[in-house]
């Protein structure tokens, strides 16, 4: 399984690495559209009060990957409790936050199973449709994502990142390892673009397509982290059986030696009593 989750690992990397940078420049071009257009011409861009909160937990469908799914569910857990007194709907992504969410009793927004294994763009086209369906119909006034963020093989950070409604001031998340980053000088002066199509044009096809785009990413950022969750606690399991086979089969030799050593001493016995 260790070997399994390696090679399920490496085709994740790549595909997270893959999809961060045009995930940042997407959020980035948006972000400065919106700077210069001070009112709304989206409704997925409007701002409300948060009283109708929906949730998105992002687990793996499988288990033998470690506390990979325990943090989640537990981070999910004190999300609740940070908004007590809202309306809090959840959207769960694998079995194990789908079954979270019906143990608690959460108001379901929606259920995904068997995706972590694969994920495909459709996949998140079909989450950010039904997320985009709840905002517009103003049946949730801020989305929310649960998940494990890959950072390396051996570490993953857990992230509670806001999807909906998009601040345009909001940090953009750092790019993946590798790449060359802004400057002091270039993140601190603006560029003076001029959009040719109106507003609401521009915003119909960019922030969407910025939706679908976050929610690939994050469902990327996941898978990658559970296969490297999975390959750590199955490298684990194998030294822990290595450990205790050795004092098993220790513990097995003094026995036989113990039983050996008695047998020697009643054959001594009675050959010493017959004499």
């Amino acid at each position: 399984m260790k070997f399994v989750a390696a090679a399920k690992l490496r085709r994740a990397q790549e595909g997270v690495f893959k999809a961060r940078p045009y995930a940042r420049e997407i959020r980035r071009v948006l972000q400065s559209a919106m700077e210069r257009v001070t009112e709304p011409q989206h409704p997925l861009l409007e701002r409300r009060p948060e009283e109708r909160v929906l949730a998105l937990v992002i687990t793996s469908d499988k288990g033998l990957c470690g506390a990979f799914n325990t943090n989640v569910l537990r981070k999910a857990a004190e999300f609740l409790r940070q908004h007590k007194g809202k309306d809090v709907r959840g959207m769960g992504v694998g079995r194990r936050g789908v079954e979270f969410l019906r143990r608690r009793r959460w108001n379901a927004a929606g259920e995904y199973m068997n995706i972590s294994m694969r994920v495909e763009f459709r996949h998140a086209q079909e989450i950010a449709a039904r997320i985009s369906d709840l905002y517009t119909a103003k049946e949730v006034d801020a989305v929310y994502a649960v998940y494990n963020e890959f950072k390396s093989v051996i570490a993953q950070k857990l992230v509670v990142e806001k999807l909906l409604p998009l601040d345009p001031v909001a940090p953009i998340y750092p790019p993946a390892g590798g790449m060359k980053t802004m400057g002091a000088a270039e993140a601190l002066t603006p560029v003076d673009y001029i959009y040719e199509e109106p507003p609401n044009e521009i915003y119909a096809s960019l922030v969407p397509r910025y939706l679908d785009t976050e929610v690939f990413r994050v469902l990327l950022e996941s898978a990658a982290a559970e296969h490297a969750a999975r390959m750590t606690a199955m490298e684990a399991a194998t030294s822990n059986a290595a450990d205790m086979i050795e004092r098993l089969t220790l513990y097995m030799n003094r026995v036989r030696q113990a039983s050996i050593t008695k047998e020697i001493i009643e054959v001594v016995s009675g050959a010493l009593a017959l004499e």
